[in-house]
Parts: structure tokens; sequence; C-alpha cells
């Protein structure tokens, strides 16, 4: 689902990211474990397109995205990959139900459509009866959950996450973690995730471990 080689990230005369290589298999949930500082946020970008590498090439869903640019690139990632990230980033003004349609709505599809999948995705995240609400109306872990039904509106390849448990407390960040087991089970959807909770990275098929911009097991 996804190949990554040779990725190298600079900041000014700082290396980021030093030669990554990493591949990820449909219906996967891999976690990218490590301390601050060792890369694993820009790495997470960078295989998102969300952020530029200096070198290297991405292959997404067979699709060498390295080669996109501009448009094509932005209507890739919005159709191919889903982001949860730390803080929600739910726009305030809209309705949880208008927050999970956005994307399908720029990526251009019919408004019915996109409605009834978002309804059909808060049913399943339990939200079913918060569609009305706006964030501000909802918990932490019911605004992150809005966020992965966001994620999930066009039937991403990839779900990218960065430490999406990062602002819940030890029960919502439970409750997310299961989440990702039923979603991969449920849809076969693939899940890449930057995480410092050990648990959710022990519930993962596969922990890589970075340090000083390398993965190093």
């Amino acid at each position: 689902m996804l190949k990554a080689t040779g990725i190298y990230k600079n900041y000014g005369v700082l290396p980021v990211l030093k030669g990554v290589d990493i591949e990820i298999k449909k219906g996967e949930i891999v976690s990218i474990a490590g301390s601050s500082g060792a890369g694993k946020s820009t790495l997470l970008h960078i295989l998102g397109t969300l952020d530029q590498s200096d070198k290297g090439e991405i292959v997404i869903d067979n699709t060498n995205v390295s080669l996109l640019k501009g448009k094509k690139l932005a209507a890739f990632r919005n159709e191919h990959i889903g982001f949860v990230f730390q803080f929600h980033h739910l726009l305030p003004e809209f309705s949880a139900l208008e927050n999970v349609c956005i994307p399908g709505w720029i990526a251009g599809r019919k408004n019915k459509e996109v409605e009834q999948r978002a309804i059909e995705l808060l049913e399943l995240l339990n939200l079913k009866d918060r569609e009305d609400h706006k964030p501000g109306e909802l918990s932490g872990g019911e605004q992150q959950r809005v966020a992965v039904a966001r994620a999930l509106i066009n039937n991403p390849s990839i779900v990218m996450a960065d430490e999406p448990t990062g602002n819940l407390d030890s029960a919502h960040a439970k409750e997310l973690h299961n989440l990702f087991i039923d979603l991969r089970n449920r849809f076969q959807q693939t899940f890449l995730i930057v995480t410092h909770n050990e648990e959710l990275a022990q519930l993962s098929d596969r922990i890589l471990h970075m340090k000083d911009g390398k993965i190093i097991s």
C-alpha cells in the first residue's frame, strides 16, 4: 500500500531524515515510535505529501506521488490519504456531520452520496445523535472520533495518524485504539501511526523505532 525509499530531509543545515526506507502492506496497522526529535512527525508529513523530501521516492497504492505536483498532488492526497492529528482541526462553525463531509465535497462527489456516507460513519463511531453538534459542544473523545470519520469519508488507501491519543484521557485513548483495530478488521483499512503511547504501539502489527532520523528496528 505504501513504499518509500531513501527519504532525506534537511531543515537548513540540520539533517532530520537520513535515508528512511519503509514499506506497509494493505490492512496493516504500523506504528512509528521514538523519542522527541527522532523525525517521526516529519516522516509522517512527508509520506502524507504534506511536506516534501529533499531526496527519495514515495509510492502509495501504485502511484508514484513523488512525481505529482500542485492540484494533482492535492487531489490525490484528498482522495487517497486520511489524516488524524493530535489537535482535531475541526472547523468550529460547522456541525460534526459537515466537518466529516468536507473532504468528500472537496473531491467533487455528490452531496447526497457524501452526506449518506458521513451519516453511516458517524453511526459506526457511535456519534449518530451528535451529528448536528458543533465541535465546541463535543467532548475531546467525540471530537477525535469525528476527525476519524472525516479521515475515512473518501475511503482512503491509508490513514495517517500523528499522536492521535495525545489530547485524550486514558479511557478515550483506549477507545480510539480499539476503533482503529475494528476499522482494520471491518474494512481492511491501513494505518500508519506516530505515537508516544506504548499501549497503542503494542496493539499495532509492527512497531518501527526511529532514532536520529533513521529507522533502527
